[in-house]
């Protein structure tokens, strides 16, 4: 049997919207009978779209290579390590091809704070299982891996509640 070619998106931009269509994407993967792999950079929380994955969808596999979300401070050698370290175990994920999705939340975001390199990233990419479908998210995606990607989709902020001192609300934002 032929295996079906993968390829490589890139969902990111300032506008809202980046993980949740990457986990529309993975919830259509699994309806389709393809096991997912979720690996989740920089943040290390526990938010809902996570907790549900676990509880109701089996077919999609969770992990996070990252400490506690630190976007408003400088990350430490802990947070470098937890994106390191995760971004070799996705790296035999992907060469194993035993997923048929893979997703790489907030990949663009380790990549903008200097987490792992955008040569790194790109080497795991071209490395994977030929038929292992990618999907990385993050704002500021760098143009070597916009070049790399065979379909880019960019979030664009029109307006955002945020903008009137909305704060981030549970089941919505996170």
């Amino acid at each position: 049997m032929k295996t079906e070619k993968g390829y490589i998106h890139v969902y990111t931009g300032n506008g809202k919207g980046k993980t949740t269509a990457a986990l529309g994407l993975a919830l259509r993967a699994t309806g389709a009978g393809k096991k997912v792999f979720f690996a989740q950079f920089v943040k290390g929380k526990e938010y809902a779209e996570l907790k549900a994955l676990r509880e109701y969808i089996p077919g999609i596999e969770v992990r996070q290579y990252g400490r506690d979300c630190f976007i408003h401070k400088v990350p430490g050698q802990e947070d470098i390590d937890a994106a390191v370290n995760g971004l070799k175990e996705v790296a035999g994920i992907l060469a194993a091809g035993r997923y048929g999705v893979v997703v790489l939340d907030e990949a663009c975001i380790a990549l903008y704070y200097n987490l792992f390199t955008v040569d790194d990233l790109l080497s795991v990419l071209r490395n994977r299982h030929p038929g292992t479908e990618v999907i990385l998210t993050g704002r500021n995606a760098p143009k070597k891996l916009l070049e790399e990607a065979d379909l880019v989709t960019e979030m664009q902020e029109i307006k955002h509640y945020w903008t009137r001192g909305v704060e981030a609300r549970p089941g919505i934002e996170y």
